[in-house]
């Protein structure tokens, strides 16, 4: 066999392609000198960090929007609970007005066994 300088190997899975005729030579297209010297673009490290920068913003997203629910949540139960206490501090006042008045406490009196006061007793001075 036969090597002759400059010969490939022979693919076996592809065909061979079929030689074109000599003819006036096309201009080949300049090739840049950072993939000539193997030094290519990684454009898959900008990709992945992208993507990495993306889900920390919608994972900060979702984070503050459970904070404002929790808050709203918060705020909520806490007007509920005042709602609750303005309720019971109108029942307490409304029962104070009532049980303040004469006719409350005369009642309240006769109910303890107290009867309404005799004559006033005056005492010589001595």
């Amino acid at each position: 066999m036969a090597v002759y300088e400059g010969a490939r190997p022979r693919s076996i899975l592809l065909p061979r392609r079929p030689r074109v005729a000599e003819g006036p030579a096309l201009e080949r297209r300049r090739i840049r000198g950072a993939f000539r010297a193997g030094r290519r673009t990684n454009r898959l490290g900008l990709v992945l960090g992208a993507i990495v920068v993306a889900f920390m913003l919608a994972f900060f997203s979702l984070a503050q929007q459970v904070r404002v629910s929790a808050t709203g949540l918060d705020i909520g139960r806490l007007e509920l609970e005042r709602q609750r206490l303005d309720d019971t501090a109108a029942d307490v006042r409304s029962d104070l007005d009532r049980l303040g008045r004469e006719p409350a406490i005369r009642k309240q009196g006769i109910d303890a066994g107290l009867d309404q006061l005799s004559d006033p007793l005056i005492l010589p001075a001595r």
